[in-house]
């Protein structure tokens, strides 16, 4: 005869191979970096990297694919080491900062093999657009604790958008034939995230 103290503790030990194992984790500016390139008249690559990143994710060890990610990029912060191109990709001509201050990518789903991300389905909004991007995670540490007793994990991954897909469309054609910024832009990033 089942007791009610019984069915209460089957209950719970039925239940605790569906607990949800996700963790909160903050993104470390200070170790995170966006990095970009495009080519310049269509000879060499010119690079550039987003100095101000902000976001957070949340990580399901029990169930990966319930993970997510959620990132905030302050376009302002673009940074290729020359002051007249950053002011020009700043104008209304590129990113209109001061119109679109910030651009975003939300997750929508997430790609597992062996228990570990390698590719993250979502949403980049730049510039007004919204379009679906597939990140390519190329690194997904293990866990380690700092000096501080800060629990920490880093990600490796890459994308390539097209800029007119998103209303970036400034341009100069050459006399020669071709043009003066490419439409690719090949997109690196590296990830450090804390735990909350």
């Amino acid at each position: 005869m089942f007791t009610l103290k019984r069915i209460i503790l089957i209950t719970l030990l039925l239940a605790i191979p569906h607990l949800s194992f996700a963790e909160n984790w903050k993104i470390d500016p200070a170790h995170t970096s966006v990095e970009f390139k495009i080519k310049h008249l269509m000879i060499s690559w010119v690079k550039g990297v987003f100095t101000d990143v902000q976001g957070t994710a949340v990580f399901d060890e029990a169930e990966p694919g319930k993970s997510s990610v959620n990132v905030q990029i302050a376009t302002a912060s673009v940074d290729t080491s020359n002051k007249k191109r950053d002011d020009h990709l700043r104008s209304p001509d590129f990113f209109d900062v001061a119109t679109y201050p910030v651009m975003s990518f939300v997750s929508k789903d997430i790609v597992v093999a062996n228990g570990l991300p390698t590719q993250i389905n979502g949403e980049l909004t730049l510039h007004g657009e919204t379009r679906d991007v597939i990140l390519d995670v190329e690194d997904f540490s293990q866990t380690i604790t700092d000096p501080w007793g800060n629990t920490r994990r880093g990600a490796s991954a890459t994308t390539t958008i097209n800029r007119k897909d998103f209303g970036l469309t400034w341009n100069k054609a050459l006399e020669a034939g071709g043009v003066v910024v490419g439409e690719e832009v090949r997109i690196s990033l590296e990830v450090e995230l804390i735990k909350e």
